[in-house]
């Protein structure tokens, strides 16, 4: 019998930060948009670009990492699966929305310094000082 698949791959950028809310069972659940661009040459030479969002949902303990260590321009790498949902409103009209449900999230961007100024001199001053010492760079 042949498997079907639903897999979604994402790297780029949020649009804002993520929002957390909590389900009425008490479950965490964060959404935040993402953007992936592209470019291409047409035939003449010509450069376009364009730029596709993504609505992702993330869910529990992946909730609470994102909303955690995510924010607006941070760069990541999500995976998971593409849901529609669909609903009425009000006046009866009909609204769907499609969003990826992440199982995997990484990010991209360099690890921000956790404390404060003061800190970042410290650290930069053991990383010199690691360096005279071992004679090469330490990275």
């Amino acid at each position: 019998m042949a498997k079907d698949l639903n897999k979604v791959l994402i790297i780029g950028r949020l649009g804002k930060d993520p929002e957390m809310r909590y389900t009425a069972g008490g479950s965490p659940v964060t959404t935040f948009s993402v953007a992936a661009g592209r470019q291409w040459k047409d035939g003449t030479g010509e450069l376009h670009e364009e730029t596709e969002w993504f609505s992702v949902v993330t869910w529990n303990k992946l909730a609470e990492i994102c909303h955690e260590h995510l924010h607006k321009a941070s760069r990541v790498y999500i995976e998971g699966r593409l849901q529609t949902r669909h609903w009425q409103d009000h006046d009866g009209i009909a609204h769907y929305r499609t969003e990826v449900v992440a199982s995997d999230m990484i990010m991209l961007d360099a690890r921000a310094p956790r404390d404060t100024h003061h800190d970042e001199v410290e650290g930069r001053d053991q990383r010199i000082a690691r360096r005279d010492d071992a004679g090469d760079i330490p990275f």
